[in-house]
């Protein structure tokens, strides 16, 4: 795991250094970033699941994604029940690209609890290091 820049501290409740805003890094061989501003956001080892869909079509669940900003928690009724889910948007551009669950009604979807799903439409992958 990488961090840039290495020193950093609060400002306006975003962690910035010299005003410029903290980002970090996981590494790994394939990294997905935003598609918009190519911030990273995570990498495939990461991945949980490719079996899923957004408001722009395919989309991944992913177990830790970096360099995001959090909504409040919403209620939304999805095609597998009830879910309590915060949207997740790019920390350096303010990109919506999915949302984190927060909390599942039925029993069967709580392995989805903590973890976050990403638009394919809205991220890019490459070649990591």
């Amino acid at each position: 795991m990488f961090y840039f820049p290495l020193q950093s501290e609060y400002c306006n409740n975003k962690l910035t250094y010299m005003g410029r805003v903290f980002l970090e890094h996981l590494g790994g061989q394939r990294i997905f970033s935003c598609a918009h501003c190519e911030t990273p956001l995570t990498n495939r080892n990461e991945l949980v699941s490719t079996r899923f869909t957004g408001a722009t079509g395919r989309a991944f669940l992913f177990s830790r994604v970096v360099n995001t900003k959090q909504s409040a928690v919403q209620e939304r009724m999805m095609l597998t029940g009830r879910h309590f889910v915060r949207d997740i948007s790019c920390k350096k551009c303010d990109t919506k690209l999915g949302w984190m669950y927060e909390f599942a009604t039925e029993e069967t979807q709580r392995y989805k609890e903590g973890r976050v799903i990403l638009e394919r439409a809205l991220i890019n992958e490459t070649d990591g290091f």
